[in-house]
């Protein structure tokens, strides 16, 4: 099995690490002819705008996009939330995303980098108790369409009750960063799914 990892900007080497400790074949993603090969796709947290305009720059926008209405399995975390939105709240006006989950997604809902936190968050789905998430300049989901399962929540502090963990059939989405934690469910979830599509 083979997962790729879009490698135009962001946490790409913590994801491909996180995926190889996860038992499957990861390499990056940067030109349309390497989405032939791969089986599921991570998007990497980073900057939205910025990945969003270099996938339209290395022609993968539709290319992907076309590849997610086939059914390949998908995976954002953080931006790559922002980039499986079908709309973005906050932010650029030319900015593009993948088109992906029914749901509604803010910026930089949580705050600036100085308003960075650490939670715990309880995903349905995966056992082990609650996951220690990162949120860093972390979008949340304001809304989401009927075919769109909401997985988790922040449980406390301020932000308690925002919807932080979705999925819509082959599509899964976290506004936190697991692959800068080493708990590994989250990544083993998203390969389980790649695994079912096959």
């Amino acid at each position: 099995m083979n997962i790729g990892v879009l490698a135009l900007q962001g946490d790409v080497r913590e994801h491909l690490s996180a995926l190889a400790e996860s038992d499957v074949l990861a390499r990056p993603v940067r030109r349309p002819e390497e989405l032939a090969d791969i089986d599921g796709l991570v998007l990497p947290g980073g900057e939205s705008t910025a990945i969003s305009k270099l996938a339209v720059t290395f022609g993968l926008l539709d290319p992907i996009r076309k590849r997610i209405a086939d059914g390949m399995p998908v995976y954002g975390s953080c931006a790559g939330m922002i980039l499986l939105a079908t709309d973005v709240l906050d932010g650029r006006p030319d900015q593009e995303s993948f088109q992906g989950i029914e749901m509604t997604v803010r910026r930089n809902a949580f705050g600036r980098q100085v308003d960075s936190f650490e939670a715990p968050v309880v995903i349905d789905d995966i056992d082990g108790g609650p996951f220690h998430a990162v949120f860093i300049r972390a979008p949340w989901v304001e809304e989401v369409g009927g075919d769109v399962r909401v997985l988790g929540r922040v449980a406390e502090g301020a932000a308690a009750g925002r919807i932080v963990a979705v999925r819509q059939g082959n599509l899964l989405a976290t506004a936190f960063h697991p692959e800068l934690t080493g708990d590994l469910r989250v990544h083993r979830y998203f390969v389980e799914m790649v695994r079912q599509a096959l």
